[in-house]
């Protein structure tokens, strides 16, 4: 079974390759009236579409953390190392 990063890679390749080959004219010297652009503007949005849509169907590759979280207070300690308060609560993540 083909992943899905490859296979996306390929499409874009290939959609790349179509817009350029579809969109390219022969060189000439003058000035001329053309209107070919239509098709490779619509294979390239094709092409992007396509894509797009692969990236955005994908699944990411990593799971996210489980984190173990708490709320703890600081205590606040006057000169002589005693507790006087406590500070805002503060999430805290193992």
């Amino acid at each position: 079974m083909i992943s899905r990063k490859p296979l996306a890679a390929t499409a874009g390749a290939l959609a790349l390759a179509a817009t350029f080959a579809v969109s390219s004219t022969p060189a000439s010297a003058g000035w001329k009236h053309h209107h070919g652009y239509g098709g490779g503007l619509a294979v390239g949005l094709l092409g992007a579409a396509i894509v797009g849509g692969a990236i955005a169907a994908s699944r990411p590759a990593y799971a996210a953390p489980a984190y173990d979280c708490e709320l703890r207070q600081r205590p606040i300690y006057n000169s002589w190392g005693e507790v006087v308060g406590y500070r805002r609560p503060v999430r805290v993540c193992y």
